[in-house]
């Protein structure tokens, strides 16, 4: 029996100082992390399957409506960022992907479990995590939770973050770190609703227009400076 193929991946650099992920890749990440953990005879996941996963209506904050195109972009740039890997083989009919994002950030599956729900559902609070990440991971206490918040806290850099209390709740909320920092004050977030499906997928255009832009920016530059290499060049010979 063929093996599957796996292409090995750069790792990524995890001290830089711009955000790992954009929000499309957020989804996209966190429900192949999802998949592995609640139905692995059915992953790694074709981008079909991968798709439908991000665009589900339950277990998932804000709902969705992501095309295969859009998952295929994710894919490809977190494939380039090592947090990803296509699967082939010859009994396989059609591509499948699988993450290696705890290999990766060398995560524990405790801490794995955490970060999708975070990933899949935003911000939410340790008694919310605790009743989420459960079917992922077994968590008997809340005091578990908040043992994996503390040392995703305490990573260098930190990968979650806690949130200012809201007011009129009790328990401050949790975020990942992996988009960046999670914008607005207190009041803004109990008054921000879930950004809608075509925000999400403005946010990702322009994410990748803008490093294409950065891109072109430098292209530009190195043809100029050829430019004056070669008039000075010619300089030599008039």
């Amino acid at each position: 029996m063929t093996e599957p193929i796996e292409a090995t991946e750069p790792t990524p650099d995890t001290d830089s100082q711009q955000p790992l992920l954009n929000t499309l890749e957020v989804r996209v990440l966190g429900c192949l992390m999802e998949k592995e953990a609640t139905t692995p005879e059915n992953y790694p996941l074709s981008l079909n399957a991968l798709t439908n996963a991000c665009n589900q209506k339950s277990n998932r904050s804000p709902v969705v409506d992501f095309d295969d195109k859009m998952v295929a972009r994710a894919l490809e740039s977190m494939r380039e960022k090592g947090l990803v890997r296509v699967v082939t083989g010859a009994e396989q009919r059609i591509p499948k992907h699988r993450h290696v994002f705890d290999e990766r950030m060398g995560l524990t599956a405790a801490q794995m479990a955490v970060l999708c729900e975070l990933m899949v559902r935003g911000a939410q609070t340790v008694g919310e995590l605790r009743g989420r990440a459960s079917r992922m991971h077994p968590f008997e206490e809340l005091s578990h939770v908040e043992a994996v918040l503390q040392q995703l806290l305490e990573r260098a850099p930190a990968a979650v973050v806690q949130l200012p209390r809201q007011p009129g709740r009790k328990e401050p909320r949790y975020a990942h770190l992996f988009a960046g920092e999670p914008a607005g004050s207190a009041d803004e977030e109990a008054r921000e609703l879930p950004p809608e499906a075509a925000t999400l997928v403005v946010r990702a255009e322009n994410d990748r227009i803008a490093a294409l832009e950065a891109s072109v920016e430098q292209l530009r530059a190195a043809v100029a400076a050829l430019h004056q290499e070669l008039a000075t060049f010619r300089q030599q010979f008039d």
